[in-house]
């Protein structure tokens, strides 16, 4: 069994699953479009840390997919597949339905490497003890003895720091494992079974709290598996953009563009892919930032994209009218949003297909252990619902990738800096960062706050160390003083986060000199806004947004 949780780090929550800056690496779920010659299959068993098994494994720039645990016969015979990870799980091997993955088409075919509960599930089938453990193992521990001859300790001492996170506990070898490593507490932290790549560890080696854990998968990867690091943002636009147009032909493609990272680097890989047949719409929502429609337009323009710009504002005003609900604010804009996209795809009657700037945390609440990816277009995307309303097939560059990744490959296609560095925006933009009623009145005085917000944190340089920032008008009104005159005026809250992909979040602790230089601006410049807050929430248990 492998629970995950939180470490409380300065009193606010900090995600096991740290962020990765390093360049090179890629997460993705799927590539059936991209001809691989080479791949590591990792099988989910539903761990919140299999993300960063990928994660770990991409930055080492060896291509990687994941599939749930019952998909693994799938790949058993795939040439390309040239090894597997089996990942952690919140069951236990004892559970009634606990998963029972079948590995037996790849043992000794390729190398396999089992984490965790992987571990457990393989000594349990190979007859050796898995019991509960009397006492959890769970954070930080050390191999006090490891087998240095093993290639998959290549480089790696005794006495490293090794993290672990399991209920479970192998707590007996028998004749078919060799036993690799152990602790003071753990007699079988590693083994291999005997007379076979396949090896096992009950730690978890892509937690960055085990020291060596990146090295010890480089040795499997690398070294045991024999894969070339050649996995890059280059070699995944050129076989991204050759699978595109072997999947288009000679096909056009209507696209929605944002203004972010996502839908504008999957315009360029569309735009390299099949040029003039690629037509972009722009929709000004009204709910944009301080004059974003016109820098984001004159931007996308420069970049030579086929662009066609939509002002909308007054239908979305109209659409959000006396609604206060979240739910019912987003059913509004999204519909309204789908009505005026497909007004304006109807000047195109010769497309086909509809382009989406989806990327993974949009599908990852629907890819599941127990049965993978969904077809489903999920209601929230901005452009849900469209595939089937008109008729379009979906092309989506960018479904496989982080947030990160995708800025990774925008880089490499040379994507305009001001827009490659953009902080994340929702697609209900401040229609979700206003409470309550949406109206022109409350966009424009938003717009404000968050102009002089932004621009602070660029001033002081913070801007690029913070992954998402914006202002949120609250439905309350406080007192307060303006010279000698009282006030009754609005309650505005800042918000700022640091993180990989938006699933986990942690708060900025900002410099207080910048955040009350920023605080003193809006209220002496916004009219109607005399209170400001910092919001220091972490994601979980809030949201980045607040609706």
């Amino acid at each position: 069994m492998d629970r995950e949780r939180s470490i409380l780090v300065g009193g606010r929550t900090t995600a096991v699953v740290q962020s990765i800056t390093e360049p090179g690496y890629f997460r993705t779920l799927s590539t059936s479009h991209i001809p691989l010659s080479e791949r590591i299959l990792i099988l989910d068993h539903g761990s919140q840390y299999t993300q960063l098994i990928a994660r770990r494994v991409r930055e080492l720039n060896v291509y990687c997919e994941i599939h749930p645990w019952d998909k693994a016969a799938t790949f058993a015979a795939d040439p390309s597949i040239k090894g597997v990870i089996l990942s952690g799980s919140p069951f236990s091997v004892h559970d009634a339905n606990a998963p029972d993955t079948d590995i037996r088409g790849f043992q000794g075919r390729v190398p396999v490497l089992a984490v965790c509960y992987g571990a457990q599930l393989l000594a349990k089938r190979s007859g050796a003890k898995v019991e509960r453990s009397t006492v959890r193992e769970y954070g930080r521990a050390h191999l006090d003895s490891i087998r240095v001859k093993e290639p998959l300790f290549t480089g790696i001492d005794a006495g490293t720091q090794v993290w672990m996170s399991h209920g479970d506990s192998i707590t007996t070898a028998n004749g078919a494992m060799e036993v690799l490593a152990s602790t003071h507490a753990v007699p079988v932290a590693a083994y291999r079974l005997k007379n076979e790549p396949t090896f096992a560890v009950q730690f978890h080696p892509e937690v960055y709290h085990s020291t060596d854990g990146l090295e010890l998968l480089r040795n499997f990867v690398i070294h045991v598996c024999g894969c070339r690091p050649d996995w890059t943002p280059a070699s995944f636009a050129n076989s991204t953009v050759e699978a595109l147009r072997q999947q288009l032909g000679t096909d056009e493609v209507v696209l929605a563009l944002s203004g972010g990272v996502d839908s504008s680097v999957a315009a360029l890989l569309l735009q390299k892919a099949i040029g003039e047949r690629l037509h972009c719409i722009f929709v000004d929502n009204g709910l944009l930032r301080k004059n974003e429609y016109v820098n984001v337009l004159e931007s996308y323009k420069h970049m030579g994209l086929n662009i066609n710009g939509v002002d909308a504002r007054d239908r979305f005003y109209s659409a959000l009218q006396g609604k206060s609900d979240p739910e019912e604010k987003r059913k509004a804009i999204g519909r309204t949003f789908i009505e005026v996209f497909e007004a304006e795809s109807h000047k195109l009657p010769q497309v086909k297909w509809l382009g989406q700037g989806t990327i993974y945390p949009d599908v990852i609440e629907s890819v599941s252990v127990h049965g993978g990816p969904s077809a489903t277009i999920k209601s929230h995307h901005n452009v849900g619902g469209l595939p089937d309303r008109m008729k379009l097939k979906v092309v989506e560059p960018l479904r496989l990738l982080f947030k990160d990744e995708v800025r990774r490959v925008g880089r490499e296609l040379g994507l305009d800096p001001a827009i490659l560095g953009r902080h994340p925006f929702p697609g209900p933009g401040l229609g979700i960062r206003i409470l309550g009623e949406v109206t022109a009145e409350k966009v424009a005085l938003l717009q404000e706050v968050d102009a002089i917000w932004i621009e602070g944190l660029r001033e002081d340089g913070l801007y690029d160390q913070v992954w998402q920032a914006g202002a949120i008008l609250l439905p309350v009104q406080s007192v307060g003083v303006m010279g000698d005159e009282r006030t009754y005026e609005n309650a505005v809250a800042l918000r700022a986060v640091t993180s990989t992909d938006g699933m986990t979040a942690d708060w900025c602790d900002l410099p207080h000199s910048t955040l009350a230089r920023i605080s003193n601006n809006i209220i002496n410049r916004v009219k109607g806004v005399n209170r400001v807050v910092y919001d220091i929430s972490s994601k979980p248990p809030a949201t980045i947004e607040w609706e």
